[in-house]
């Protein structure tokens, strides 16, 4: 017979004995303790007071307030289905108008409690919080007036009967002929009052509730009516820009739609205004933003920079405006950002009871808790958290879990979660945002978003306990070397000193966590993990997915490396070859991407698909040995205090530049380019062309235009053609293009090449009035 059975000792004890019933953990007996055993009889174990099920029969009934809420009714309706499951016994549901019985599971705000003289403080339990207890044959889980009877009867099964939800394909429910218990006293109330990780590996409605998330399953907030960077939104610059420049930021006297004048009177009615028709189109939400749009181009106005230099920080007029906002709708509670300029609290301006400061933590290290840094960048994000603590009543923190610039990549952060989450709610945290990969998977997407989950209802959880719990529920017997992984990486970042960062990526972790050495060190833990599984494909799946960002690793360094042991290419024959493991990684890589959900390879860019075009690009274009290669070149644009001769060289050093523009591509900002390069001697030539890198979103951009020309001497050039850019600047993916010209077949000694910039980045874009970067691959001459 299975037995599940809780003792009088509480949620711990029963909570371990349950791994151990279930398989998640095996008891191990030290040698004395079997001497203790052979010299002692056993003990008699505790008859159980309660029993709710035993070998498919059960006095036992669901008891629902009689007048019950939508949730109360989905918690009696998932208890019962569970309960089944389980045990293979079904309860009945009713209501508490019916006639009683000892034998009851009294389910949220019941009728009954009053009645058996039971009391339980609701206010206390707030929205979500619950309580879970026996009262003499009866078993009680009463949760606050939202969603707190669902949140206990999902802890109840969690931390009583051994069920888990690993993520939303996994799930354990163990069997069981016999649950019984003696006697159970637990309370729970959350200190953080809404809790999302923006994982889209959580938007799913029983995974959700299961841990106690506040988001839907498509990742939408329903209380929130607006979320953030709204001011383009509340007054749109193709609305207001052309007629009243005066409504928007004044940047180097020049009036820019970049941010708003926040101390324009008529922007502030016109800000009220639509916000109202906003509400009306959505009177249940409850949160509205009124938000800095994302950009550092701030109103530098007189009036603006008064108010700002008197508060110490930008968010002087962002508050100001905001709290003005705020007393139009006193029964709503008005959003705005604390982020990049406005992050540090107003010196003297109190924010209004119903204004909610978003506080970001963008800038924060990620390979040490925010409180230990010692570099001048975290002690002035602590300070600007503790300043915001001590003058908001109403916090949410929007902090940050990935590696954005590349989702997949290995980030070892898991260390640094619990320490953090505990930093913000010391200093005034209720809510959090924990933003982690909305575009499907990533590294440890399912483990980082369990952890996240349960530091946010609990931040005293024990983090090593849950992380075992998760790897052996999920990854099997695959658990142990997975876990050397986690923790062999983890160490190697700590003892390189070398600081991890959102923006960063693998090749920038080369000399820290992702060194050769270590590379195969970890190929032999997943091979060892793989090897632990191999019988069960759909676990197998999982480890290799987890094992995705290592091979995404190689991948990129071997691009920055271009040739060599660790690179794409490797001599053979004496040509050039792509180097096998790398050839035969790329589409096994993409297709499990494409198969687990994977959408993005980088944030808003990406497709596994076009990566694995990049990739086959790569592998064609080669190390091409054409007539520039190495060739002497003089930059006439930028000039030489920008690029310096040894960056130069990139633009004809025969190594091509891939999906991503931080290694292998001349990058700069706001200049054209204009470069000569010398063949060193008369050449027939036919075809020039050079490659350009677009991700407009980043503020990367095509040149508008790229032109070529051919001399005899380097003084008189000859056109030779022209291409000019057809792309717009409102396509977020990342693109690569060639820009060429093929003409008559004729003899020159110099090449050149103008690559026009656009300048400046138009008011249309959310990067306007900032000069755009070009980043320009080989110049290839043939």
């Amino acid at each position: 017979m299975n037995i599940i059975s809780v003792n009088a000792r509480g949620s711990i004890i029963s909570f371990w004995m349950l791994l151990i019933f279930t398989g998640i953990i095996i008891p191990v007996q030290t040698a004395s303790a079997q001497k203790k055993k052979s010299k002692k009889e056993a003990a008699v174990p505790v008859k159980p007071k309660i029993v709710i099920a035993d070998k498919g029969a059960s006095l036992y009934r669901i008891v629902l307030p009689s007048s019950s809420t939508e949730y109360e009714k989905q918690a009696a309706l998932l208890l019962q289905d569970y309960l089944l499951q389980i045990s293979n016994t079904a309860l009945p549901i009713i209501t508490a108008d019916k006639p009683g019985s000892p034998y009851e599971i009294l389910l949220g705000q019941n009728d009954r409690l009053g009645e058996r003289g039971i009391s339980i403080d609701f206010n206390e339990l707030e929205a979500d919080g619950f309580v879970i207890k026996t009262d003499s044959m009866r078993l009680i889980i009463a949760g606050g007036n939202f969603k707190g009877t669902i949140y206990g009867v999902y802890t109840f099964l969690e931390k009583f009967l051994g069920c888990r939800m690993y993520s939303p394909k996994v799930k354990v429910v163990p069997k069981s002929d016999f649950i019984a218990f003696e006697s159970i006293d637990i309370k729970e109330i959350p200190v953080i009052k809404f809790r999302d990780t923006h994982y889209s590996v959580t938007w799913h409605d029983e995974y959700s509730a299961w841990h106690k998330l506040d988001h839907d399953s498509k990742g939408g907030r329903p209380a929130w009516g607006s979320w953030c960077h709204t001011f383009n939104s509340l007054v749109p610059p193709e609305l207001y820009f052309d007629a009243h420049p005066e409504y928007f930021a004044l940047r180097d006297g020049k009036r820019l739609p970049t941010q708003l004048c926040l101390a324009n009177p008529d922007v502030l009615n016109i800000t009220i205004q639509n916000l109202r028709k906003q509400i009306a189109a959505n009177p249940e939400a409850k949160y509205w933003s009124v938000s800095q749009n994302d950009n550092r181009l701030f109103c530098q106005c007189d009036k603006c920079r008064a108010l700002d230099e008197k508060e110490g920080s930008p968010s002087g007029s962002i508050i100001n405006f905001v709290n003005k906002v705020a007393d139009q709708f006193p029964d709503l509670t008005i959003s705005t950002l604390a982020y990049e300029y406005g992050r540090k609290a107003p010196l003297t301006i109190i924010p209004r009871k119903n204004v909610n400061i978003m506080l970001c933590s963008i800038e924060a290290r990620r390979d040490i808790p925010v409180t230990e840094g010692q570099d001048e960048e975290s002690r002035s994000l602590v300070e600007d958290f503790e300043g915001w603590g001590k003058i908001a009543s109403d916090i949410i923190v929007w902090d940050y879990v990935i590696q954005f610039t590349n989702l997949i990549s290995p980030f070892p952060n898991l260390h640094i979660l619990q320490p953090n989450i505990r930093f913000f709610v010391k200093n005034g945290a209720t809510a959090m945002f924990e933003q982690g990969n909305r575009d499907g998977g990533g590294e440890f997407a399912e483990l980082r978003s369990y952890l996240l989950s349960k530091l946010m209802w609990n931040p005293e959880e024990n983090v090593d306990t849950l992380m075992n719990d998760f790897l052996r529920g999920y990854y099997g017997a695959a658990s142990v070397p997975i876990r050397k992984y986690i923790d062999e990486m983890r160490g190697a970042l700590l003892a390189s000193g070398k600081q991890l960062r959102i923006f960063g990526s693998p090749n920038e972790a080369a000399v820290s966590y992702l060194t050769p050495e270590l590379i195969q060190r970890y190929k032999q833990l997943f091979d060892e993990a793989e090897k632990a599984v191999a019988a069960d494909p759909e676990v197998l799946e999982r480890v290799r997915t987890a094992r995705l960002p290592l091979n995404f690793a190689i991948m990129e360094q071997a691009k920055k490396n271009f040739r060599g042991d660790n690179g794409v290419f490797v001599m053979s024959g004496g040509k050039w070859m792509v180097r096998p493991e790398i050839r035969s990684m790329v589409d096994p890589f993409v297709d499990l991407c494409i198969r687990t959900g994977i959408s993005q390879v980088k944030e808003w860019s990406t497709t596994p698909e076009a990566y694995r075009s990049a990739m086959y690009r790569l592998f064609y274009l080669g190390k091409n040995e054409h007539l520039a290669v190495g060739k002497r070149l003089k930059l006439l644009s930028p000039d030489t205090l920008t690029i310096n001769s040894e960056r130069a060289k990139l633009l004809n050093d025969g190594i091509r530049g891939s999906h991503d523009n931080s290694y292998n591509w001349l990058s700069f900002a706001g200049k054209d380019l204009d470069v000569v390069i010398d063949l060193e001697r008369p050449t027939m030539i036919q075809h020039i062309e050079c490659a350009f890198y677009q991700r407009a979103l980043w503020l990367s951009m095509f040149p508008v235009k790229v032109e070529f020309f051919v001399s005899d001497d380097g003084v008189k050039f000859e056109y030779a053609g022209s291409i000019e850019n057809t792309m717009p600047i409102d396509q977020w993916d990342a693109f690569q293009r060639d820009f060429s010209a093929d003409f008559k077949p004729r003899e020159a000694r110099y090449v050149r090449v103008i690559a026009h910039s656009m300048g400046i980045t138009p008011g249309s874009h959310p990067g306007a009035g900032r000069p755009p970067y070009m980043h320009i691959d080989e110049i290839v001459v043939e």
